[in-house]
């Protein structure tokens, strides 16, 4: 198991911090808890040392015969700064260092993560950003803070990430994934779109996006900024993901044109629908007399995909399809997945066959990948974060 840093700053959501610990330590990693000074005043010592089993110490100048400054950043596999303040922010990109946590930020030689949490204007404040900026580029993963409620009756971006979110993602640091994709912004659609008939009825589909969120979680994870435009998940939002929220075809096409604008890599996960009514009625469809059910008229809606490689002029944004196929008497699931890969012209296409409902909602899910180059990978079942991952993987083949 890890030794890991946790560093707790001084802000309203350290205590928090304190449920992170709990998922580190009961996981069997070893926790050492290095908070601020400022940050005691939320949550106190005794709290640290009690979920920990470790003594905590707040300046250099404690028990110096350890040499605490430099020894524990020296022993860590992971340090992860959560809450992250806009101050230690600053302070960890112009490396300053005048107490424990920042000195230990100095001489860690394992990966660095932060959790940011403040106000939304400290957040967007240039000043912020480029600090988030340097420590990007230097390697560190800073993960984007969550939109939600925030001190008093603010609601913005700076809630701190759900802490099993952060966990989840610190595992992923923890088990040597590469920052391929840090100053990287790739866009993921998630979920199934939803066609009105009336204000009550819709034509949709079974998926969850369960897939789509995976993948946003794995690229945050590997440095990337990312956003999801998702038609109707009802999931726990990754951490450090926007989340834009949609639910017809025609918005998340409208969404995902708009994020993918200065994308590097463009995965469709999201199941579209194919056809929308061609009217919508104003009122509720009533059951008639007679008993004989209305016609339905249905119009193609656009083809995002098709729409995204035609617009783009270069060979960015990588663009990934998603094909749910099953097979009929006229080909397999590979043949028709094939026929759509070349008809939509997308660097990449998984491939999944849902006969019989497979896949859709659940944990697992395998896949083949096709590349417009002729490449064929086979995924066996797994969990969809590996998935994930490996998608990434021939995501940031091409990008290189």
């Amino acid at each position: 198991m890890a030794e890991v840093v946790l560093g707790v700053a001084g802000g309203i959501a350290s205590y928090k911090a304190a449920e992170l610990l709990r998922l580190f330590t009961e996981s069997g990693h070893s926790v050492r808890v290095v908070p601020t000074e400022s940050s005691l005043h939320f949550v106190g010592a005794a709290t640290w040392e009690a979920l920990s089993g470790k003594p905590v110490q707040v300046g250099v100048f404690e028990h110096v015969d350890e040499v605490a400054h430099v020894r524990i950043g020296q022993g860590a596999d992971l340090v992860l700064v959560a809450p992250a303040t806009a101050n230690i922010l600053a302070k960890a990109a112009h490396g300053l260092a005048d107490d424990l946590l920042t000195n230990t930020l100095l001489t860690a030689r394992c990966p660095v993560m932060f959790a940011p949490a403040m106000h939304t204007e400290m957040w967007e404040n240039a000043a912020t950003q480029a600090n988030v900026a340097t420590l990007r580029a230097r390697g560190h993963v800073v993960i984007e803070p969550a939109v939600g409620r925030l001190t008093g009756v603010d609601t913005g971006k700076g809630r701190l990430p759900a802490p099993a979110e952060i966990f989840a993602a610190a595992l992923d640091v923890l088990a040597g994934r590469a920052q391929d994709l840090a100053g990287r912004h790739v866009v993921v659609s998630a979920g199934g779109t939803r066609e009105f008939l009336d204000p009550v009825r819709y034509l949709g589909n079974r998926s969850s996006g369960r897939q789509g969120f995976a993948l946003a979680a794995a690229a945050v994870s590997r440095g990337a900024r990312v956003t999801v435009v998702a038609a109707n998940v009802s999931l726990p939002r990754p951490a450090g993901v926007d989340v834009v929220d949609v639910v017809s075809t025609e918005e998340l096409r409208q969404q995902v044109h708009r994020a993918a604008a200065d994308a590097d890599a463009v995965v469709m996960a999201a199941a579209p629908a194919d056809f929308r009514p061609a009217d919508v009625v104003g009122a509720k469809i009533k059951k008639t007399a007679d008993g004989v059910a209305p016609e339905i008229r249905l119009v193609e809606n656009p083809d995002i995909l098709v729409e995204l490689v035609t617009a783009r002029t270069s060979k960015r944004p990588v663009i990934v399809g998603f094909a749910a196929e099953t097979g009929d008497a006229s080909a397999s699931v590979i043949e028709h997945a094939r026929a759509k890969l070349a008809r939509k012209g997308c660097d990449l296409l998984v491939v999944n066959d849902v006969s019989g409902g497979q896949v859709f909602g659940q944990d697992d899910n395998e896949a083949v990948l096709l590349g417009a180059d002729g490449s064929v990978e086979q995924f066996p079942r797994g969990p969809k974060g590996e998935l994930a991952h490996q998608i990434w993987d021939a995501v940031v083949h091409r990008l290189d």
